[in-house]
C-alpha cells in the first residue's frame, strides 16, 4: 500500500473511532459515495476492532532462553534484573573473578535477536561511552563478550530514581528543579562536545541519586556526528522506530538527519514536564498518528497555562497552582517554547545555551528567549537590584532627616533599645487608638497588616522565633480590629512555630497561650479557652516575678473565661491576683481600671446591681482621669453601665450610656467593628423600650447592611438584625412587615440550628399573629416553640391564653395555665393571668370572680414600684377591662391613668398603647346605661390585650445582656 493512501486511511480511521455507532455509519455512507474502495478498506479495518485473533500475539520464532540469576557473563555474576528494553536487558551484577570487588549495571544484548543493526548499535554505544567521562553521565567501566558469545557492557551502578519522580516525591520548588535540569544540560553538553547526540533523552533515562546528582543513561541509539558508513541507517517514520515518540524532535519523525539541536528539543520536552507535570501537547486520542501530527504541526501550550489547567503529575509542590503559574509566566514560558521550536534553526544552538539562559533567569538577568525591550531590561534591573536600590533610597531619606534634625539630635542621648514586649504593646496600643474614617474603613491599617504578614512569611521563614513574635503582634492588632477568625488562624500558625522551637522564650509561649484563649472566648468557645489557659497555669505561676505584665494579663483572661462558665469565686480570685500585680509590680493604671471593671461585673452576676453600678462608675471616672475620655476601655465600661442601669429599670439612663458607648466605638473602632454593630443593635432596642420607635428603626436599618457585609446574609448576627427590626415594626403596628422580618430571622436561625434564639423569634412572631387576629396560625407557632423549649415560660402562656381567648376557648386556656401554676404557685404574673382568664370566662362563679378582682388589685399595687413596669401595666389594663360593666367610673379612671402613663412611656405608640385604646373603645361610657354582665372574650379587642408590650421593657429585656464583658 502506498504511503499516502495509508496516511489517509489512518487519519480517517482515527476520526471514525471517535464517533458513536449511528454517527459512524452515517459518515461511512458519505465516504462510500465519494470513494467505494476507500470505504471498503475502512470497514475492513473497523471490523478488526473487536476481534480476538491472537495470530499477532504468537511469536514466529521462539527466542532462546535469556540469562538467569546467578549465571556468569564474562567476569560478572548476575544478581537482579533491573529492566528490559527493545535492545537488551540491564542486570545488577557483581565481579566474580576474584581480581577485585565491584558492583555494576551489566547491559546485555537481548539473546536471539538476528538484526545486525542492533549489534552495531550495541558496539556503537560502547564506543560512545568510551568517549564520555562526566560526573553526570553513567561511566563505562568494562566491556567484552562472554564465552557464549554474549556481548556486554559494565556500567556504573546508579542508585536513584527518575527525575520527575524525584521532584514529585520531595515537593521540590522551582529553583531546585531548574538546577537539576541544568545538570542534565551539562551532561548533554559534554556529549555534544565529544560529537555524540543522545537522540533518546527522556525522564526515565535521567536518574537522580539520593544526594541530588543527575546521571544520564542509555546511549543505545546515540549517534556519532563523525560516524562512518558502518553506522546503521536512520529509520524513517514508516520504518521501525528506535526513539521514544513523545520526546522526539520533528526532524526525527520526518527521518531527517539529527543534530545537537535534536537533543535540545528533547530537553525542552523534559523541561516542560518538570515545570508543569504534563506533555506539551493535549490530544483528544492518544494515538501515534496524532502524536506525530502534534509534534510536526501542533503548537505547544505555554507552561504557565498548562499548570493552571492541571497536569498528569503533581507539579505544584505545596503552593497554589495559580501562584506556580505566575512564576512561569514570561521568562520560563519563552525558554521552554524556544527549545520546542519546530525548526532547528529557531531553537537554542546547544544544550549549553539553553542552560545559560536558565541561569540568566535564576540570576535575574534578561534571557535570550525574550525580545530585549527597554521596559523588560529595566524591570529585570530593578528586580535584580531591588535591595540595594531600596537601601540607597532609605539612606538618602535618612540623611535628609538627619540634616533636618541635627540640632535636636545633639541634645539627645542614645537610648536603650526597647524590649520586644514593650514594642508589641506600643504597636497594639497605636492601632487600638487609631482614628477611622467615617465610612468605617480603617486608615491603611488592614493594608498595612496584610503587607506585614506577607513580608514576614517571606523574609522570616528561616527565623521561626522572630516570625512567631511578628505573628503574635499582627494577631493582637487583628483582635483590636474585631477580626477574630483571622486572629485565630494567625495564633494557630504561631503555636505551630513555637512547637518546633526548643529555645522559645517562656514569655512568648505564655503570651501566645493567653491570646489564643482570649480569641476563643471572644468567639464563644469558653470551654476551649479554659483548656488552653489552664494548661499553662503552672508556667504562669513560675514566671510571675520575671514577667508580671504577661502574668497579670493571663490571670485576667483566665478569670473572664471562668466567669463566663459561672465560676464567680474562681474568677474573683484570679482578678484580684491580676489587680495586685498591676498595682504593686507594674504601676499599670489602665490595667488596674480593667480589673476594677471585671470585679464590678461579678457583682452583676451576683444580683447586686447597685454595687455593680457604683463599681463601673468609679472605674470610668478613674480611666478618664488617667487617659482622658477617648480610651477604648471606656466603651466596655459604658456598655456595662448601660446594661446594669437597664436591669435596674432605668431605661432612659441606660439609653444614654449605650448611646455614649456607641458613639465612642463608632469613632475609635469604626462602624463595622463587631463591638460597634452589637452596641448599635442593643442601643436601638433601648430606644424601642423608651418609645423612640422611629429612631430605633432608622438605627437598625443602617446597621443591617453592615452586619450582612461583615458576617454574611445567612449568619446568626444577620438573624438578630432581622429580629430587632421585627420588634420595631410590631411596635409601630406594621404587622405584615413585622411578620415578614421575623420569618426571615427564623429561616436563618433554623438553618443555623440555633434553637434558643429561634424559639424567642417565633414567640415574638406569635404575638404579631395574635394581634393580626390569626389565632390558629399563632397556636401552631406556639406548638413549635413548645417542642423547641420543652418547658413554656410565662410569656408563652400569655400568648397561648390570648390565642385561646380569640377563639373563645377560655376553658382550655385555664387548664393549661393551671399546669403552670402548679410549677410556680407563687408567681404573681401567673396569678394575674389566671385572674384575667377567669374574669373573661362567663361560666366562672362569683367567688372566683371576686378573688380574681382582688388579685388584679394586688398586682397593680404590689408589682415593682416602676410605674411603667409591663407587669403592672398589664394588670391595670385587665382590671380596667373587668370593671367596665360593674364600675364604669373606676374603669374610666384606670384607663385615663394608663393612657397617661403610656403617652409618656410610648410617645410614638406601641403594642400596649393600641391594646389599651381598643379596650377603652370597647368599654361602655360611664354615662351610658348598660346591663351588668360578665366580660367575655367575644371580641378581638377584648382578647388581644393579653399579649405583652413589645417595644417597651419586654423588648429590652429580651436583648438585655446577662453579663457585662471586656474584650
Amino acid at each position: 500500500m502506498e504511503r499516502t493512501r495509508w496516511q489517509r486511511l489512518s487519519n480517517a480511521l482515527d476520526a471514525l473511532l471517535d464517533l458513536d455507532g449511528d454517527a459512524r455509519i452515517a459518515r461511512l455512507a458519505e465516504i462510500e459515495t465519494e470513494d467505494a474502495d476507500f470505504a471498503r478498506d475502512l470497514r475492513n479495518l473497523l471490523a478488526q476492532e473487536h476481534t480476538e485473533d491472537t495470530l499477532l500475539d504468537s511469536p514466529l520464532v521462539t527466542a532462546p532462553p535469556g540469562p538467569r540469576e546467578g549465571e556468569q557473563v564474562g567476569p560478572y555474576r548476575l544478581e537482579t534484573l533491573l529492566g528490559e528494553g527493545g535492545m537488551g536487558q540491564v542486570w545488577v551484577a557483581e565481579r566474580a573473578d576474584g581480581l577485585y570487588e565491584r558492583r555494576v549495571a551489566l547491559k546485555l544484548l537481548r539473546p536471539g535477536l538476528a538484526d545486525p543493526n542492533l549489534r552495531l548499535r550495541f558496539t556503537r554505544e560502547r564506543q560512545i561511552l568510551a568517549r564520555l567521562a562526566h560526573p553526570h553521565i553513567a561511566r563505562l567501566l568494562d566491556a567484552g563478550i562472554s564465552a557464549s558469545g554474549q556481548p556486554y557492557l559494565a556500567l556504573e551502578e546508579v542508585q536513584g530514581e527518575g527525575i520527575l519522580e524525584y521532584c514529585r516525591k520531595r515537593d521540590l520548588g522551582l529553583r531546585p528543579r531548574l538546577q537539576l535540569f541544568q545538570q542534565v544540560c551539562e551532561a548533554v553538553t559534554h556529549a555534544h562536545a565529544n560529537l555524540v547526540v543522545h537522540r533518546d533523552l527522556k525522564p526515565s533515562n535521567i536518574l537522580v541519586t539520593p544526594d541530588g546528582q543527575v546521571r544520564l543513561l542509555d546511549f543505545g541509539i546515540a549517534k556519532l556526528l563523525d560516524g562512518n558508513e558502518a553506522d546503521p541507517p536512520e529509520q524513517t517514520r514508516t520504518g521501525v522506530r528506535s526513539f521514544t515518540l513523545h520526546y522526539a524532535a520533528p526532524e526525527q519523525i520526518r527521518g531527517e538527519p539529527v543534530t545537537t539541536q535534536t537533543d535540545v528539543y528533547s530537553l525542552g520536552v523534559v523541561m516542560y514536564e518538570l515545570l508543569t507535570g504534563s506533555k506539551p501537547y493535549r490530544l483528544k486520542r492518544e494515538t501515534s498518528a496524532q502524536w506525530e501530527e502534534a509534534i510536526l504541526a501542533g503548537d505547544p501550550q505555554r507552561p504557565s497555562n498548562a499548570v493552571v489547567r492541571g497536569g498528569e503529575d503533581e507539579a505544584v509542590p505545596g503552593i497554589d497552582r495559580k501562584r506556580w503559574s505566575k512564576m512561569l509566566v514570561g521568562d520560563l514560558d519563552n525558554i521552554a517554547l524556544k527549545a520546542l521550536s519546530k525548526l532547528p534553526s529557531e531553537r537554542y544552538p546547544s544544550a549549553e545555551a539553553l542552560s545559560l539562559d536558565i541561569q540568566r533567569h535564576l540570576d535575574g538577568l534578561p534571557v535570550l528567549a525574550r525580545a530585549p525591550s527597554f521596559g523588560y531590561r529595566t524591570r529585570k534591573f530593578l528586580s535584580r537590584h531591588r535591595w540595594p536600590i531600596a537601601l540607597t533610597l532609605l539612606i538618602g531619606l535618612t540623611l535628609v532627616g538627619l540634616l533636618g534634625f541635627t540640632w535636636w539630635q545633639r541634645q539627645q542621648a542614645i537610648r536603650e533599645t526597647a524590649r520586644a514586649q514593650a514594642l508589641q504593646t506600643f504597636v497594639v496600643g497605636l492601632f487600638e487608638n487609631a482614628g477611622v474614617a467615617r465610612t468605617g474603613k480603617p486608615l491603611d491599617v488592614e493594608t498595612l497588616i496584610d503587607a506585614g504578614e506577607l513580608r514576614g512569611d517571606r523574609e522570616l521563614a528561616l527565623q521561626p522565633r522572630a516570625h512567631a513574635e511578628l505573628l503574635g503582634v499582627i494577631a493582637r492588632i487583628r483582635i483590636a480590629l474585631g477580626q477574630y477568625e483571622e486572629a485565630r488562624i494567625l495564633l494557630q500558625r504561631q503555636q505551630d512555630l513555637l512547637m518546633s522551637l526548643t529555645d522559645a522564650p517562656p514569655g512568648l509561649r505564655l503570651e501566645a497561650a493567653t491570646q489564643r484563649g482570649r480569641v476563643q472566648r471572644l468567639q464563644g468557645d469558653v470551654h476551649g479557652c479554659i483548656a488552653t489557659l489552664a494548661s499553662v497555669e503552672p508556667r504562669a505561676a513560675r514566671a510571675q516575678a520575671q514577667l508580671p505584665a504577661l502574668v497579670a494579663d493571663y490571670y485576667s483572661q483566665l478569670a473572664r473565661c471562668r466567669r463566663a462558665l459561672g465560676e464567680r469565686d474562681a474568677a474573683r480570685s484570679l482578678f484580684e491576683r491580676s489587680l495586685a500585680l498591676r498595682r504593686s509590680a507594674l504601676g499599670d493604671d489602665i490595667g488596674v481600671v480593667e480589673n476594677l471593671t471585671d470585679l464590678a461585673a461579678l457583682s452583676v452576676d451576683a444580683g447586686d446591681s447597685p454595687q455593680a453600678l457604683r463599681g463601673f462608675e468609679g472605674a470610668l471616672a478613674q480611666l478618664r482621669k488617667i487617659a482622658g475620655p477617648r480610651h477604648p476601655l471606656a466603651i466596655d465600661i459604658l456598655r456595662s453601665i448601660g446594661a446594669t442601669q437597664q436591669q435596674m429599670g432605668q431605661a432612659v439612663a441606660a439609653s444614654r450610656s449605650w448611646g455614649e458607648a456607641l458613639m465612642l466605638s463608632d469613632d475609635l473602632q469604626g462602624p463595622s467593628h463587631p463591638a460597634t454593630l452589637s452596641l448599635r443593635r442593643q442601643h436601638a432596642l433601648l430606644l424601642l423600650e423608651t418609645g423612640r420607635l422611629r429612631e430605633a428603626e432608622a438605627s437598625l436599618e443602617a446597621n443591617r447592611p453592615l452586619i450582612q457585609q461583615r458576617y454574611g446574609a445567612t449568619s446568626v448576627e444577620a438573624a438578630a438584625a432581622w429580629d430587632a427590626l421585627g420588634q420595631v415594626s410590631h411596635e409601630l403596628g406594621e404587622l405584615d412587615q413585622s411578620h415578614d422580618q421575623f420569618l426571615r430571622a427564623a429561616r436563618i436561625l433554623r438553618d443555623a440550628k440555633s434553637q434558643a434564639a429561634l424559639a424567642d423569634t417565633l414567640q415574638r412572631d406569635a404575638a404579631v399573629l395574635i394581634e393580626a387576629h390569626r389565632a390558629q396560625s399563632a397556636l401552631r407557632v406556639l406548638e413549635d416553640i413548645r417542642k423547641l423549649r420543652g418547658q413554656p415560660n410565662i410569656e408563652w402562656l400569655q400568648l397561648q391564653a390570648a390565642a385561646r381567648l380569640q377563639l373563645g376557648d377560655v376553658t382550655q386556656a385555664l387548664e393549661e395555665l393551671g399546669i403552670a401554676r402548679r410549677i410556680a404557685p407563687d408567681s404573681l404574673e401567673l396569678r394575674s393571668l389566671q385572674s384575667h382568664l377567669l374574669l373573661a370566662d362567663a361560666t366562672s362563679d362569683a367567688v372566683s370572680r371576686a378573688n380574681a378582682m382582688s388579685t388584679l388589685e394586688e398586682a397593680t399595687t404590689l408589682t415593682p414600684t416602676n410605674r411603667t413596669s409591663p407587669q403592672r401595666l398589664r394588670a391595670q389594663l385587665w382590671l380596667a377591662q373587668a370593671l367596665c360593666t360593674t364600675a364604669p367610673e373606676r374603669a374610666q379612671s384606670l384607663f385615663d391613668d394608663l393612657q397617661s402613663t403610656l403617652a409618656e412611656a410610648q410617645p410614638q405608640g406601641g403594642v400596649l398603647s393600641r391594646q389599651t385604646k381598643a379596650a377603652h373603645d370597647a368599654c361602655p361610657s360611664p354615662t351610658a346605661t348598660t346591663p351588668i354582665t360578665a366580660p367575655t372574650a367575644s371580641t378581638p379587642a377584648q382578647a388581644s390585650p393579653i399579649t405583652r408590650p413589645r417595644g417597651a421593657a419586654a423588648a429590652g429585656a429580651q436583648s438585655r445582656p446577662r453579663r457585662a464583658s471586656l474584650s
